[in-house]
C-alpha cells in the first residue's frame, strides 16, 4: 500500500520481468521508511502480528474471510514484513510468507524475534510460486503482489495449482475504481482524471528512463475473468466501508474519499472440491 504521490506516468506496456525487478528494488529501498511511517498500523512490531485487509482497518479477526485457520497450511503471497503471516501463526495456522523484497522480509525476521513461533519466509515472485501442487489449504494476500505483477492471471493459476481441493483464496487490492482519481486525500481526489478502462500500468522511472516502480490496473470484470479462467470459484467481493470513527489519512485514503466510494476490494474465492 504505497502512499507516495503519483508523478507523471511512463506510458506503454511493462512486462513481468521489468515489473518484478522494479518493484523488488523499490520495496527494498523503501522498506525502512515504509515501516517508520506505517509499521504501527500494519502491526509490524506487534507481538503475534496483525491482519488488516486495508486502510479501512478491516481486520481478519472480525471479518473471518479465511475461516478457521487452526492447523491449516496457509500461504500469504506478497507478505511484506509478514504481520499477517505472524498473526495467522499466532492463531494456530501453519503459515508461510512469500515476498519479492528481501528488505521487507528482513523487517519480518526482526519482528519475529518477539514471537513465540517464527514463520518461514521465502523470497520469490508471485507469478512462479516455488511450491508443489496442492500444498496449501488457504492462500491470502492483503494488498500484496497482485497489483504489482504484469500477469495477474498467472498468479490466479498458480494459486489454483498450489491449493488443495476446497481451498480458499482471498486477496485485497486497491478498489479498481480508484484508478480514475489522483492519489489525493482531499477534494482534488474526488474528480475523475483517468479512464477506468485504461490498462496502461502506472509507473515511475529514473532520469535514465529505467522503470523503478509499477502498478498494473485491472477492472472488476478483469479480476472476475482471471479468477474464473483459473478454475476458481468467486464467492464474494467485499468493499469495506470507511468507519465513522476513523479520522486518519493514509496516502490517498481518507475519511472524505471513503465517504463517497470504496478504497479496497477483497475477492473471496475457493478451489472446487
Amino acid at each position: 500500500m504505497t502512499s507516495s504521490p503519483r508523478p507523471p506516468r511512463v506510458l506503454g506496456d511493462i512486462d513481468s520481468a521489468v515489473s518484478e525487478h522494479a518493484n523488488r528494488a523499490w520495496w527494498d529501498a523503501e522498506a525502512d521508511e515504509y515501516h517508520a511511517e506505517h509499521g504501527e498500523f500494519i502491526g509490524g512490531s506487534t507481538p503475534g502480528g496483525e491482519f488488516v485487509w486495508g486502510p479501512e482497518r478491516y481486520r481478519e479477526s472480525e471479518a473471518r474471510l479465511l475461516g478457521d485457520v487452526t492447523g491449516r497450511d496457509v500461504l500469504e503471497i506478497g507478505c511484506g514484513s509478514a504481520p499477517c503471516s505472524r498473526w495467522l501463526r499466532a492463531q494456530g495456522a501453519n503459515a508461510v510468507g512469500l515476498d519479492v523484497s528481501i528488505g521487507m522480509l528482513r523487517h519480518g525476521i526482526d519482528a519475529m524475534a518477539r514471537d513465540e513461533s517464527p514463520v518461514p519466509l521465502i523470497q520469490a515472485g508471485a507469478e512462479h510460486l516455488p511450491f508443489a501442487d496442492a500444498s496449501f489449504d488457504i492462500a491470502c494476500s492483503s494488498f500484496g503482489a497482485v497489483p504489482f505483477v504484469a500477469d495477474s492471471a498467472r498468479v490466479m493459476r498458480e494459486v489454483h495449482r498450489v491449493l488443495r481441493p476446497g481451498g480458499r483464496w482471498v486477496f485485497a487490492t486497491n478498489h479498481p475504481m480508484r484508478w480514475m482519481f489522483l492519489d489525493d486525500p482531499g477534494p482534488d481526489g474526488l474528480v475523475v482524471r483517468m479512464s477506468y478502462f485504461s490498462r496502461t500500468p502506472y509507473s515511475e522511472a529514473d532520469d535514465d528512463g529505467n522503470v523503478t516502480y509499477v502498478e498494473h490496473h485491472r477492472t472488476i470484470g478483469d479480476r472476475v475473468r482471471e479468477i474464473v479462467a483459473a478454475g476458481l470459484v468467486l464467492e464474494d467481493i467485499v468493499e469495506p466501508e470507511w468507519p465513522d470513527n476513523l479520522e486518519d489519512e493514509w496516502g490517498q485514503w481518507s475519511p472524505l474519499r471513503g465517504s463517497y466510494f470504496p478504497g479496497t476490494a477483497i475477492f473471496v474465492c475457493r478451489k472446487p472440491a
